[in-house]
């Protein structure tokens, strides 16, 4: 697909770790006025911003586009796009099936959105980082440290020495027991409460690499993480979009994984099998 046809919020996403400060300021704002952006001329958004027209032309052409004139183009199909049919609310008189479409719809947006925001760079660092760890400890908080359980019962098949634990408390205990050698995965759909914050100033004092698992936006986990794996996720009424970025987040740690387990070849298909003959004393 070329640059041009995604939707231009997708490509600031994308790109937005690799932006200068000036070209954030411009990012921030038309992730927040999207349709404001499709009335402005450059002139207009330049003086509103108080940067350099030659600043946003940059900035264009970083995210993948002509110009700004072409970035217009792809805002204005978004918004008029409707993408509501696809990611609409859910009323209270739906009947189950229309419930349960809208669920299925608002998932695959999820997953499709996440998809395109997907930093090639980072996930090919994470997977070196993982592969070559001593250790590699999965930390989240309330629903994510469900996300964590799920990553752990995953790379256990790898051949990695990974550990996972759910009570808070017992984290902070375990990341202080972290060194450089070591890397930690931070799952956090906000990346701000405060058992977040308190995990990650613990590993960043002991250099632990750090990859969060976070959903696009500022927060002390995004400015502080050293490998940075974004979910995209809307609100509705009756669903959090904590909820749906669930989804998204377990779908890339099934892309760690599968990565992981690629490259580490012929030692991590012989840690399966000792896996699957264990769990095989199970069977009847």
């Amino acid at each position: 697909m070329e640059q041009e046809t995604q939707h231009g919020l997708a490509r600031i996403r994308s790109n937005y770790s690799r932006l200068s400060e000036k070209e954030k300021k411009i990012a921030d704002y038309i992730l927040k006025h999207p349709k404001e952006i499709t009335h402005y001329t450059i002139n207009q958004l330049a003086d509103n911003l108080e940067v350099a027209e030659s600043t946003i032309f940059r900035f264009c052409q970083r995210i993948g586009f002509k110009g700004y004139q072409a970035l217009k183009i792809a805002l204005a199909a978004e918004i008029v796009t409707p993408i509501a049919d696809i990611h609409e609310d859910i009323q209270a008189g739906d009947d189950v099936v229309t419930v349960g479409e809208k669920v299925f719809r608002s998932n695959i947006k999820t997953l499709e959105d996440t998809l395109k925001i997907i930093d090639e760079e980072a996930l090919k660092t994470a997977v070196q980082a993982l592969v070559r760890a001593e250790k590699v400890e999965f930390f989240g908080i309330g629903g994510s440290a469900i996300v964590s359980l799920d990553a752990y019962h995953k790379f256990i098949r790898s051949g990695i020495n990974v550990y996972s634990n759910f009570d808070a408390h017992m984290q902070l205990m375990s990341a202080s027991q972290l060194g450089k050698q070591d890397v930690a995965v931070i799952i956090s759909h906000s990346g701000s409460t405060k058992d977040i914050i308190d995990l990650l100033q613990i590993l960043k004092e002991k250099q632990v690499m750090t990859i969060a698992i976070t959903n696009f936006a500022k927060s002390p986990l995004t400015k502080n993480a050293d490998i940075l794996l974004y979910t995209v996720a809307e609100e509705t009424e009756f669903r959090s979009e904590a909820l749906s970025s669930r989804l998204a987040e377990l779908s890339i740690i099934d892309v760690l994984y599968t990565n992981v387990m690629l490259v580490k070849g012929e030692s991590a298909q012989e840690a399966l099998q000792y896996m699957r003959k264990a769990i095989a004393l199970k069977r009847l």
